[in-house]
């Protein structure tokens, strides 16, 4: 009678213990979120390139 007490009470420590570490892994998100758009500037894209010239 006492040993089906400690097995039954082993038993439920270890599926408390399953519970919680398989907790973690639900909560987190299925997909990743998308990353934002990005927009340059406009000013950026009229400015033209810059080229220094150095006369010897």
């Amino acid at each position: 009678m006492l040993d089906a007490y400690i097995i039954d009470q082993i038993r439920k420590r270890e599926e408390e213990r399953r519970r919680i570490h398989e907790r973690p892994a639900l909560e987190l998100p299925l997909e990743p979120e998308p990353p934002p758009d990005w927009e340059p500037d406009i000013e950026e894209e009229e400015e033209a390139p810059r080229v220094i010239v150095i006369d010897l």
